[in-house]
């Protein structure tokens, strides 16, 4: 299997060589520069990016406000019932008591 691999991978750097002639180079003068409507775009991209994430941050914030109230009536919750288990027992102790 090491030796099939090998091979394989001999012939693949060959075939990968033996390809770099039939490649053509761009010429230095053809490579593109950016424009001003390339930047235009790219500020455009920018622009609605940062106002996708402004809207996420915005309902994640809802969100986290929303977990906050159902975490406080949660703890209200548990509050009152801690404190009818306190008077139940208190009410059992008095009739213990008498």
């Amino acid at each position: 299997m090491k030796k099939f691999l090998a091979i394989v991978a001999i012939a693949a750097f060959m075939t990968s060589c033996n390809n770099a002639s039939t490649t053509t180079a761009t010429p230095v003068d053809s490579v593109a520069t950016p424009t001003a409507t390339t930047a235009s775009t790219d500020s455009a991209k920018i622009t609605v990016a940062a106002d996708s994430a402004s809207k996420l941050a915005n309902e994640a914030s809802k969100t986290i406000d929303s977990a906050n109230k159902v975490v406080d009536k949660a703890t209200d919750k548990i509050n009152d019932a801690s404190k009818q288990i306190k008077e139940g027992a208190d009410k059992a102790k008095d009739a213990v008591k008498h």
